[in-house]
C-alpha cells in the first residue's frame, strides 16, 4: 500500500504572535480610535491618546522578546496584548487612586464629587459641573481639615461657642404660683402661631411640630451691671487697679490696662451678678422646666430659652451648605482613570512588566487547552499550567511592590522622613566646632 502524501494548507500555526505590533488604520486619517490597536481594547479608556497606541504597539516585541519568540512560536494575537496593555495601564490607575485617596478624603470630605460613566470617565452632571472635568487625583490638595473641623462644629455646639447648627431663642410670660412649664408645647405652640411671645414678633423657628428640641439655656434679663464695673463716668480705656474694691470705688484710681483684661474681668464681674445675685435656679427632665423657688407676682415677667432643634444628620442647613451632599468616602472622591500622557516612566515600566504576567497567563491558558499535542512516533507536552502559576505570582509580587513603594510615599511618611532628617542634622551641627571669630 502506497503511503500517502500529505498536503495540508500551511505547516505553521495559525495564530503566533509576529515580532512587532503594528500601528495600521482601519479607516483613513490620524484618528488613534480607529487604530488596530482600538479595535481590540475591550474597555476602550486611552484608545484616543496616540501615546497610548505607540506604548501598546511597543509591548508586542516587548512581549515577544521575553517569552522566546524567536525561538518558539507564541500562540497569542497581538490583539490580546494589546487588550493586556490597557488592563495594566487600568491597574496602575486603580492602585495609585487608591493611595491617593489615603491622602486627601480627610481634606476633601464635603467637596464637590463627580458623576462618572461605566469606564470610570467624568461626565457631565450637576456636581461634577464645577469640577470643569479637570483631573483632581492629580492635583496637590490644600489642607483644610475637613473631618476634624467638621468634628469641631459638634463639639463648639454643645460647648455654645459656634458651629454649624443654629441656636433658636423663645421666651415665655412666667405664672404666678406654677413652677413647671413644658418646654417643647411652649415652642412648638409659638412655631404654629409664628409668634414670640415675649416680643409678639415672628419667630425665625417655622414647622417645628414635634420635632424634639434641644434645650442650651434658660434665662431671664437683669438690668444692665456694667456701668457698676466701669464706673458712671464712662472709664473708657480704663478701669479699677483690683486692689480698691473694698474700701474705695473703681472711680478713684485708674490704671492704662490691656484690652483683654478689660474683657476678662467684664466677664467674671457679670457672672457674680448672675451667680451671687440670683435667687432663681432651675432644673430640666425632658424638655419639662421646674424653677425655684416657686413664682410669685415679683418674679421676672418673661423667661427666655435657648435651644436647637434635632435633625437628620444628613440634612442640609436651610440658609447654607454644609457638605452633605458632597464627598463622603472613597467611593466620591472625584477620580478618574488617570490620563495616560500622565503617567511617567516609573509607571509606564509597571505597565510593561504588569501586562507582560497577563499575557503569560493567558498564554498558559491557551496551552492549557490542550495538555499535550501529538507528533508522528511522539507527544509534546505544552507548559500551560507552568505559565499560569508564573504569571499570577509575577502579578501579585508587582501589586505589591506597588502598594509599599507608594505607602512610603502618604504624605505622613513625607513628614516623619523631613522629621528624621531635620533630626539628624541638627545631632550633626552639634557636633561641629562653632567658629572663633578673631577681630
Amino acid at each position: 500500500m502506497a503511503i500517502p502524501k500529505l498536503s495540508p494548507a500551511s505547516s505553521f500555526s495559525a495564530v503566533v504572535l509576529p515580532a512587532s505590533g503594528s500601528t495600521h488604520l482601519n479607516h483613513t486619517g490620524n484618528d488613534p480610535s480607529t487604530s488596530q490597536v482600538a479595535t481590540h481594547c475591550p474597555i476602550g479608556v486611552y484608545t484616543a491618546s496616540a501615546d497610548f497606541v505607540s506604548g501598546a504597539v511597543d509591548q508586542v516585541a516587548y512581549t515577544y522578546q521575553k517569552l522566546g519568540g524567536d525561538i518558539l512560536d507564541i500562540e497569542l494575537t497581538t490583539g490580546s496584548v494589546y487588550a493586556a496593555y490597557e488592563e495594566a495601564c487600568l491597574e496602575y490607575s486603580y492602585i495609585v487612586n487608591l493611595h491617593q485617596s489615603k491622602n486627601v478624603l480627610s481634606n476633601l470630605l464635603g467637596n464637590s464629587t463627580g458623576t462618572f460613566n461605566h469606564d470610570g470617565e467624568f461626565k457631565s452632571g450637576e456636581l461634577s459641573s464645577s469640577l470643569k472635568g479637570d483631573q483632581i487625583s492629580l492635583k496637590y490638595p490644600k489642607f483644610t481639615l475637613q473631618y476634624s473641623e467638621r468634628v469641631s462644629d459638634a463639639v463648639s455646639v454643645h460647648a455654645g461657642v459656634g458651629g454649624s447648627t443654629t441656636i433658636y431663642s423663645a421666651s415665655f410670660a412666667a405664672t404666678a404660683s406654677q413652677q413647671d412649664y413644658d418646654l417643647q408645647q411652649i415652642i412648638s405652640s409659638a412655631s404654629a402661631a409664628n409668634k414670640d411671645v415675649a416680643t409678639g414678633n415672628p419667630v425665625p423657628y417655622a414647622n417645628i411640630g414635634n420635632k424634639k428640641v434641644i434645650i442650651d439655656k434658660v434665662y431671664y434679663k437683669t438690668p444692665s451691671a456694667m456701668w457698676r464695673f466701669f464706673g458712671y463716668y464712662g472709664g473708657l480705656n480704663t478701669v479699677g487697679n483690683l486692689a480698691n474694691y473694698g474700701q474705695y470705688a473703681d472711680d478713684s484710681t485708674f490704671q492704662i490696662i490691656p484690652v483683654w483684661q478689660n474683657k476678662a474681668q467684664a466677664m467674671q464681674f457679670e457672672d457674680a451678678i448672675y451667680t451671687r445675685n440670683s435667687h432663681y435656679s432651675y432644673e430640666i427632665k425632658n424638655n419639662k422646666l421646674r424653677i425655684f423657688p416657686q413664682s410669685v407676682l415679683e418674679a421676672p415677667a418673661y423667661y427666655w430659652v435657648n435651644f436647637r432643634v434635632e435633625d437628620d444628620a444628613w440634612s442640609q442647613s436651610y440658609d447654607r451648605t454644609i457638605g452633605t451632599e458632597g464627598v463622603n468616602n472613597m467611593n466620591t472622591l472625584p477620580f478618574a482613570n488617570i490620563p495616560y500622557t500622565n503617567i511617567n516612566s516609573i509607571g509606564k515600566q509597571w505597565i510593561r512588566r504588569f501586562t507582560l504576567a497577563l499575557s503569560k497567563e493567558t498564554l498558559g491558558q491557551i496551552r492549557s487547552k490542550f495538555a499535550t499535542v501529538p507528533i508522528p512516533g511522539e507527544s509534546v507536552t505544552l507548559n500551560g499550567p507552568a505559565l499560569i502559576s508564573e504569571a499570577r505570582e509575577d502579578q501579585d509580587k508587582l501589586r505589591t511592590e506597588l502598594r509599599e513603594v507608594l505607602d512610603e510615599l502618604t504624605y505622613q511618611s513625607l513628614v516623619e522622613s523631613d522629621a528624621t532628617i531635620v533630626e539628624s542634622t541638627s545631632r550633626v551641627n552639634q557636633i561641629i566646632p562653632a567658629g572663633i571669630f578673631v577681630g
